[in-house]
């Protein structure tokens, strides 16, 4: 990562991600970031290393859609929410980048690269992170209410978003349905494990207890923002 990026990150997680995302989405920061006290919790589950990374391309694959909904405003001369979509490519920033895809490039990559085993798709998956940062660079840069003003600016902005797009979607498939699995083969019963809970206190650290939890109920609300919240309005009328 470098300096800026960095910079970036630390200053976002710490206060300018929460401040900005709770105006976008009408929620307030205490609400979004303190811990629900239910009068019983329920017994914690473990979430191993696979399920913990697929759960976290829902959440990708859903930043996705708001992009394509984007795209399809910006196309239709529509009016598109500059803090939602801002918010939307921060949260790709701050939880995909510099925490999901970091944990790839820490722990993944160089496993399966030592030991030969799909170094091809490694090669591959590690140059659309770096390519995937400078997207969302382009992105953020663009998605403001004064660059949204300007035609030139919403057709650069639709194809980083198109470009993002086509690159992720099939970017996360290949590893739930390739890399992913392949786990099994380079980690023993234990390693895995440990692995897991690796994971879950990186998770911690940086966003606190139910991290993964805050990012679902945070992307939910900037769904609606676009409009695309319900479900039932992507199920196709189909006669007879």
């Amino acid at each position: 990562m470098d300096s800026v990026g960095a910079s970036r990150r630390e200053f976002i997680l710490k206060t300018g991600l929460l401040a900005a995302l709770s105006a976008t989405v009408g929620m307030p920061v205490a609400a979004w970031a303190a811990e629900e006290t239910p009068k019983a919790k329920a017994p914690e589950i473990e979430v191993l290393p696979a399920e913990d990374l697929m759960r976290e391309h829902g959440v990708l694959r859903r930043v996705l859609l708001i992009y394509g909904e984007a795209v399809r405003r910006i196309e239709a001369r529509e009016e598109v929410p500059p803090d939602g979509l801002t918010a939307a490519a921060w949260m790709i920033r701050s939880f995909v980048e510099d925490y999901h895809e970091k944990l790839e490039e820490e722990y993944l990559f160089p496993r399966f690269c030592k030991a030969e085993v799909l170094t091809d798709l490694v090669e591959v998956l590690s140059r659309q992170h770096k390519a995937g940062r400078r997207v969302t660079g382009l992105v953020l840069e663009l998605a403001t209410p004064g660059a949204l003003k300007d035609a030139g600016n919403r057709r650069r902005l639709a194809d980083a978003l198109r470009m993002f797009i086509r690159m992720y979607a099939p970017h996360a498939a290949r590893e739930d349905t390739v890399l992913f699995p392949a786990m099994h083969r380079l980690w023993t019963p234990g390693e895995y494990r440990e692995m897991g809970e690796v994971f879950e206190k990186r998770e911690r650290e940086l966003f606190g207890e139910d991290g993964f939890e805050k990012w679902v109920a945070q992307v939910a609300e900037i769904e609606k923002q676009f409009g695309i919240y319900e479900l039932a309005q992507f199920t196709p009328e189909i006669a007879g």
